[in-house]
């Protein structure tokens, strides 16, 4: 089914803790990209999961952040916390750097962990296909869209196969237009020979540190227009302020006033999520909670407006 594709900063983590028992209820599973040194808010998130009922991939050899030089403390989480625990899997990132050995190293390693190769830049798939020819038919593979096309994606056609598309064109806030077309990949996966699709949610596949100051203040709120096949698209409510990185609450307010117009205008197709009621409380307490917050505010009304669709 859904495969959100998180990098794991801190309300991403929470995001998931938060979501857990709706992730759990619908089948969606978090693919997880630990990024920063500690390991506690992932333990929490992963501990909320399974709690839950519901399911988890940890990539153990994330491509950015503080693990991507060695992700042996994430393995040591998995083996201390979560071992003999089917629902959380190790994530295996093959990307452009791993030869068909390195693969096969880290899948032995961790083949106690139900393990799930993430293809994003891998160059030898028919080899691969090959050294793991008798695992394959139980073997879920996640393919990022932007570096696995369909002649990569054939190699693995005997296991279970997820496609994850970057529906969110990354720019500088003031840049984005008011509504975008993000993904129809909900409505097209089967047609594709899919089991599930995936995306990045509001955040998009460009990983950085941190966002830098805020010369425009924007909320990015996906919908579902059934008027047009049930195509998501997505909204970007942009502050009217954005010539100094001064005043972050006061441009939160100017893009919260655009959302809250464009709710009550009876034509947005926006789902009233419970994170669409916590944006309209915000708006009525003028409350400007921070950047993180509202973030995690739109990455779980995504999941809601996901959840919602697929019944």
């Amino acid at each position: 089914m859904y495969y959100p594709y998180f990098r794991g900063k801190q309300y991403e983590l929470i995001t998931i803790r938060e979501m857990a028992v709706v992730l759990a209820e619908k089948n969606f599973v978090p693919v997880i990209e630990p990024v920063r040194e500690s390991l506690g808010g992932l333990k929490k998130a992963l501990s909320a999961v399974y709690e839950a009922g519901g399911r988890a991939i940890v990539i153990v050899n994330p491509y950015y952040g503080d693990h991507k030089e060695d992700g042996a403390s994430i393995t040591g989480l998995l083996q201390e916390s979560f071992s003999n625990i089917d629902n959380i899997s190790a994530g295996i990132l093959l990307r452009n750097d791993m030869d068909v050995n390195e693969v096969m190293a880290c899948y032995d390693q961790h083949v106690d962990h139900n393990p799930v190769l993430v293809h994003a830049g891998f160059t030898a798939p028919k080899e691969l296909a090959v050294a793991l020819e008798k695992e394959m038919a139980g073997l879920t593979n996640i393919f990022i869209e932007d570096y696995a096309k369909l002649l990569y994606r054939k190699h693995f056609g005997q296991g279970r196969r997820i496609l994850v598309r970057d529906g969110f064109k990354r720019q500088r806030n003031a840049d984005y237009k008011p509504i975008e077309e993000f993904t129809d990949l909900h409505v097209t996966y089967d047609e594709l020979g899919m089991a599930g699709f995936g995306d990045f949610l509001i955040a998009g596949d460009v990983y950085s540190e941190s966002g830098g100051p805020a010369y425009a203040v924007a909320i990015h709120i996906t919908f579902i227009d059934p008027d047009k096949d049930d195509v998501m698209y997505i909204y970007h409510f942009v502050s009217n302020t954005n010539d100094t990185p001064t005043d972050p609450a006061g441009k939160f307010a100017q893009a919260l006033e655009k959302l809250i117009a464009k709710l009550d205008s009876g034509n947005s197709h926006i789902l009233e999520t419970d994170a669409v009621q916590e944006f309209r409380s915000l708006h009525a307490k003028g409350h400007f909670p921070g950047l993180g917050y509202v973030k995690k505010l739109s990455m779980k009304h995504h999941i809601e407006t996901l959840a919602a669709y697929c019944g």
